[in-house]
């Protein structure tokens, strides 16, 4: 992985370009042009234009932050009964074998959870 949390961004790199979006704000707030705060800000016009959209749909809460993009959407209860559930053995839950695989766990987490989660494929496993 290219970042130490695994992927997205550090924390002060994520509040660094949140400060970016919030002075947009209040340029926008004060009636600034794309081009101008684009310059000002050393962004891209595209960039101006997609946080002006967000700001006028949500207002300064819609440039904030949204935290990392690999945030665990399993709570650290959910994971606790996952790991009983997996400790139980793959016939437990009807599966033919007691070979645990991905496609298997991630069942497993689907119907115990009620969670849906992307499975890692292996290119050439």
């Amino acid at each position: 992985m290219r970042y130490p949390e695994g992927g997205g961004l550090p924390a002060e790199r994520r509040a660094f370009r949140e400060g970016i979006r919030l002075q947009a704000g209040r340029r926008f707030a004060a009636g600034g042009k794309t081009a101008v705060i684009a310059k000002e800000l050393r962004v891209s016009v595209r960039s101006v234009e997609r946080w002006r959209r967000a700001w006028r749909e949500g207002g300064m809460e819609a440039l904030r932050s949204a935290g990392p993009a690999n945030s665990p959407t399993v709570t650290a209860a959910q994971f606790t009964v996952l790991e009983e559930e997996l400790g139980k053995g793959p016939s437990a839950h009807g599966f033919e074998d007691e070979r645990w695989t991905l496609i298997r766990v991630q069942t497993v987490i689907r119907r115990r959870l009620r969670v849906s989660l992307s499975v890692a494929r292996c290119g050439g496993c």
